[in-house]
């Protein structure tokens, strides 16, 4: 059976990294300062973490995986990890020098506050290891300046302020991060644009098959994972390109189609619902409405 390291404490992750715990919820990490590291003789090393934790490596120390794909340990590459998502090291059984910075919080520090309600908004948590956030110097700067604030403040005697002032600078931290990735959305127009054709395609060839009676509705899980993209990523940019969700932009699609079916043959309702892969004509009906203001017989009869 295969080890497992799980880290579910700031104590325990502050332990491994050598640094002293500041803040029983919320530390800054100097990865320089701790022992050097190897992983024994375990090929494959699994770690669990229960906190937030986003990485700034400065140096390559085994090939670190998410789900199917690997991370660019590119200087000034930041990365996100939720609590309860399991990283995996390729171990090549060799000793090395951890560099780089991390903030790691336990869900706990932004329990009750406005963070905590929000903290779902910043999808990026959710991407794909090869959809980390790429820094230009500038960036990196800014992230730099913000753990440096948070550090700060951790030094500080804990009191009625602390929860509130620390909060603040990570939600502050993370809406710069929702920033970055605006930006490389838009630096990465052209790799992106691809991806919109190939969504299109894929979406086009889906109601051109028998999929829709197969399968049933297309969802946004459907097009990300045979993009290669997490769900959340896959939505985020294609909001980006085209102002729409990507569950709007297929429920557009999906009126497209049915209204090219309901004007241009004679199959009934119910037949165009199946082809479309509603599994009740009523609910194909209610949603030709919802999206048009007629149901699919006004529609043909006022055309």
């Amino acid at each position: 059976m295969e080890k497992i390291y799980r880290y579910d404490t700031i104590n325990e992750y502050n332990a491994l990294n050598n640094h002293k715990t500041l803040h029983p919820l919320v530390s800054v990490i100097d990865f320089s300062k701790a022992n050097p590291r190897s992983w024994g003789r375990e090929k494959t090393v699994k770690i669990y973490y229960g906190l937030y934790c986003i990485f700034l490596k400065e140096v390559k120390c085994g090939d670190l995986k998410y789900g199917r794909n690997y991370y660019d340990y590119q200087e000034g590459t930041l990365v996100f990890v939720a609590p309860g998502q399991v990283m995996e090291i390729e171990n090549n059984g060799e000793v090395y020098q951890p560099k780089g910075y991390g903030l790691v919080f336990h869900p706990d520090a932004i329990r009750g506050t406005a963070l905590a309600k929000s903290i779902a908004e910043y999808s990026f948590f959710s991407y794909q290891a090869n959809e980390a956030l790429h820094l230009s110097d500038h960036e990196r700067e800014v992230v730099m300046d913000c753990f440096s604030k948070i550090e700060n403040e951790l030094k500080q005697a804990i009191d009625k302020h602390s929860k509130k002032l620390i909060t603040s600078n990570i939600e502050l931290f993370l809406n710069y991060c929702d920033r970055f990735y605006d930006r490389q959305f838009i630096t990465r127009d052209n790799v992106h644009k691809g991806i919109l054709e190939k969504f299109e395609s894929l979406l086009n060839g889906y109601f051109s098959s028998e999929k829709p009676q197969i399968i049933g509705l297309p969802s946004v899980a459907y097009f990300a994972e045979a993009l290669h993209l997490s769900a959340n990523y896959f939505g985020d940019l294609i909001k980006k390109e085209t102002g729409q969700s990507a569950k709007e932009y297929i429920q557009n699609k999906i009126i497209d189609v049915a209204k090219n079916k309901t004007f241009g043959t004679d199959k009934t309702v119910n037949e165009i619902a199946y082809e479309l892969g509603f599994k009740y004509p009523q609910h194909f009906t209610r949603f030709f409405k919802q999206q048009t203001g007629l149901t699919p017989n006004e529609y043909r009869g006022m055309n």
